[in-house]
């Protein structure tokens, strides 16, 4: 059991709140630490033109992109890539301007999962996002890089869950927010981690860009698919049942049929047939520890920054070698939400990765797996991958139903470009991790030098 003597000042300055999480947490302990502090020390309300909740209002989904503007949850936030959001009706939608998100912005997880952190970059600009994430816009008397990285280092972090409330779903609010302290860096060191995270926010753009590049080379080569959205029929010949696996749901079927009448005049290849190897990771008791091989889940994986704050098993962990991935290894969900796919770059290489994620390892002297990659991030890679699964509950893929996807063989000036483009992509999104994790580190470095 933990105790703490309560300053009555303490109580004032948290709202005279009476629960004890309230100060036994490591947001009292950084707010001991920025009584050191050589700097000059702001609330945030003072460094910020506003902060807010979004509103609250009735969400009409629709599914023509035209109609719509992209809708993203607390958690859509911190994915990799923003591209597949829903799209709310702009119609129905009610002062729909005033949802828009901006750049330099910082949103903040303000419900269920606590205190996540993003810095909008252009890819955010025009789109929306829902009541449960917190918008702060910087007024730039601190660079908005600078109070990004602050907000995200560990102390930045302690302070923002320190408000909390409920019983089930934890929440905080502007006004929980608000006196947060910040150390206010001299001007040279506040440009150094800005600029840091300003580069790394404009790299994740630019590999996002050459991301959308080469699935579009892919999307005009094959004409673009009229098989992906509607409600749609078919008759299905007992012969195609019973070919592979005696499947009778339809919507393995038909997509299938769909997709082969489309495009009859494109060679396909089965990934197993390009693949050394398809398997899922060790499976075992955890032994998770402060210090560790990084772990993540198949939900982390598709995360922009998933090792900052990630679980750590135990090097001794059973099978340990197995759950580690390598440069160029194809992760794809595979249970739950699937056929979300992520390429293993070197921020990720060596990390621990959950059996909810096969491994695709695609022969190299075959194919390059960027073009395969690439391929599985497009519309009806994905698609593939869904009329693949199976499962009334828990969708499920397995290594059979992933070998059995076949992918389009073009030419070799095609997949050279798509190559090159995604080695591009992998190499910018490293550095944009590695830029972002420099400048939050440089923050915590210097907090915890105060003595």
């Amino acid at each position: 059991m933990n105790t703490q003597i309560v300053s009555s000042r303490w109580l004032v300055e948290n709202d005279k709140r009476l629960d004890s999480k309230s100060y036994l947490n490591e947001g009292r302990l950084s707010h001991i630490k920025m009584l050191k502090s050589p700097y000059r020390i702001e609330k945030l309300n003072t460094l910020a033109k506003d902060i807010f909740n979004g509103a609250r209002f009735k969400r009409y989904y629709v599914e023509n992109e035209d109609h719509g503007i992209s809708f993203m949850g607390s958690s859509d936030m911190l994915k990799l890539h923003i591209n597949d959001l829903k799209d709310i009706s702009k119609k129905y939608t009610k002062n729909i301007n005033k949802l828009l998100l901006e750049k330099d912005w910082i949103l903040i997880s303000c419900s269920g999962t606590i205190g996540n952190t993003v810095y909008t970059n252009q890819d955010f600009v025009g789109k929306t996002a829902s009541q449960h994430v917190m918008r702060v816009i910087p007024n730039n008397i601190v660079k908005s890089g600078f109070l990004y990285a602050y907000l995200t280092s560990k102390y930045g972090y302690s302070f923002l869950t320190q408000g909390t409330y409920g019983a089930v779903i934890q929440h905080i609010e502007p006004q929980h927010i608000k006196n947060i302290p910040i150390a206010v860096f001299p001007e040279n060191k506040q440009l150094f981690i800005h600029d840091l995270i300003s580069e790394s926010s404009n790299l994740r753009v630019e590999a996002n860009n050459l991301l959308l590049n080469v699935i579009s080379v892919f999307e005009d080569n094959l004409n673009k698919p009229k098989v992906l959205k509607g409600f749609k029929f078919d008759t299905i010949s007992s012969k195609k049942i019973f070919e592979f696996h005696k499947r009778f749901d339809s919507q393995y079927h038909v997509l299938w049929k769909s997709i082969k009448e489309e495009y009859t005049d494109v060679q396909y290849t089965r990934l197993s047939d390009l693949a050394s190897n398809i398997f899922v990771g060790g499976r075992g008791k955890r032994m998770y520890v402060k210090k560790g091989v990084p772990f993540l889940s198949s939900s982390d994986m598709m995360l922009f920054n998933p090792v900052r704050l990630c679980k750590k098993v135990s090097s001794n962990t059973h099978g340990i070698n197995q759950m580690k991935v390598n440069k160029y290894d194809i992760l794809i969900s595979r249970s739950g939400t699937v056929g979300n796919t992520v390429l293993v770059g070197d921020s990720l290489k060596g990390v621990a990765v959950s059996e909810h994620a096969l491994r695709l390892i695609i022969d190299k002297n075959k194919i390059s797996p960027n073009y395969v990659y690439a391929y599985l991030k497009t519309k009806i890679g994905i698609k593939k991958m869904e009329a693949s699964s199976f499962g009334s509950v828990i969708i499920t893929l397995n290594e059979d139903l992933i070998g059995n996807i076949e992918i389009p063989i073009f030419s070799i000036d095609i997949q050279a470009y798509i190559c090159e483009k995604i080695d591009l992509y992998l190499m910018k999104m490293d550095l944009a991790t590695m830029k972002e994790n420099q400048a939050i580190d440089l923050i915590e470095k210097e907090i915890d030098s105060w003595q």
